[in-house]
């Protein structure tokens, strides 16, 4: 989820322009392209956008923890030279390889700051933050010279008031698979993008659906944050990846946004098996963190009544694995350990 962050205001890029053409042309980015002297251009289709890159760049920098994280597995943390927006700490086997990577922000960077990294790509995430409102849309970045890249699980969503978007199809494992790709072929590592997706297929080859006792399937709520009016997932985005491969039923599968905000009475009177709870390290909404959000649910005069919340039928996820990313596999193990160790499932 994206939404829950202060934003930025927007950036007047041609008071940019200049500087960007005056920092480029000495430079670590002028000798990106001498280092990659020979190579041929690489171009992918980006949400029915081409982005080119001349030669693999060696001045990355990622604006969302998604994309980041696809980046360090790759191998490009000595390419990666400024970071931000993130929920969560990196994952522990990544986390060696982003300590040498400075972070610009925790949250959304001014456009001048990014610009002042030379970078020759940008990566993001979240439609929003290469947009009005948050970092600057791609169409500065492309006046600029420097290829924006989304992605590709933002692909054909709809915004819709502070959703986080409604989606016109259902997002798979494979648009996932397709972030990796991208990039691995922008970087010029394909191999390492190949084996990062062989990984992710393997793992989530071995998952096994859940089933109680009796057969029925295991319902499930995604609370992501916002104790007042709760950000809880609708069908079709990471969560519902987690959903379908473990064969859960989320009892807001007929939400086609994102992240709908839904009212407490209606979450107690769907009374899910289980609640599923972002535990997020940043500090941007209320009950951000599962502990925030368990002390909110049982002293709720609505929500304590819940058969979860009674029992303690509580799974936490960390923010960015309830985000379409390379942790959706973590996530989708994760529940599925945490369903079993609660006795609701073989």
């Amino acid at each position: 989820m994206s939404r829950a962050r202060a934003l930025v205001p927007p950036v007047l890029v041609l008071l940019l322009a200049a500087g960007l053409s005056a920092c480029g042309t000495g430079g670590p980015a002028a000798g990106a392209g001498a280092s990659g002297a020979g190579a041929d251009p690489v171009t992918v289709d980006d949400c029915g956008r081409d982005v080119t890159v001349q030669a693999p760049p060696q001045r990355v920098v990622s604006l969302n923890q998604g994309t980041t994280e696809i980046l360090l597995s790759l191998g490009a943390a000595d390419r990666l030279v400024r970071t931000a927006q993130w929920t969560d700490p990196v994952l522990p086997r990544l986390a060696g390889a982003e300590a040498g990577v400075p972070r610009l922000s925790d949250d959304a960077p001014s456009l001048e700051s990014v610009l002042a990294a030379e970078p020759d790509l940008v990566t993001a995430s979240f439609t929003s933050t290469l947009a009005e409102g948050g970092v600057a849309p791609v169409a500065a970045f492309e006046e600029l010279g420097v290829p924006a890249y989304l992605s590709p699980a933002e692909c054909g969503k709809v915004e819709v008031g502070d959703t986080d978007g409604e989606r016109r199809d259902t997002l798979e494992m494979e648009t996932i698979h397709t972030e990796v790709r991208d990039l691995a072929a922008l970087l010029g590592e394909d191999r390492a993008g190949e084996e990062l997706v062989a990984d992710l297929t393997d793992r989530m080859d071995a998952v096994e659906p859940l089933r109680t006792p009796d057969g029925e399937p295991v319902s499930v709520m995604y609370w992501f944050a916002n104790a007042e009016s709760p950000y809880l997932a609708g069908c079709c985005g990471g969560p519902g990846i987690v959903s379908r491969a473990l064969g859960l039923e989320n009892v807001f599968a007929e939400q086609t946004a994102d992240w709908p905000q839904v009212g407490w009475e209606a979450v107690a009177e769907r009374d899910p098996d289980v609640l599923v709870l972002g535990d997020l390290s940043r500090r941007s909404q209320t009950a951000e963190t599962a502990a925030a959000k368990i002390a909110f649910l049982e002293s709720h005069p609505v929500a304590r009544r819940m058969t979860a919340v009674r029992e303690g039928r509580y799974v936490a996820l960390a923010g960015a694995e309830l985000n379409p990313s390379i942790r959706t596999v973590d996530a989708v193990e994760k529940v599925a350990a945490g369903v079993r160790d609660l006795g609701l499932a073989d």
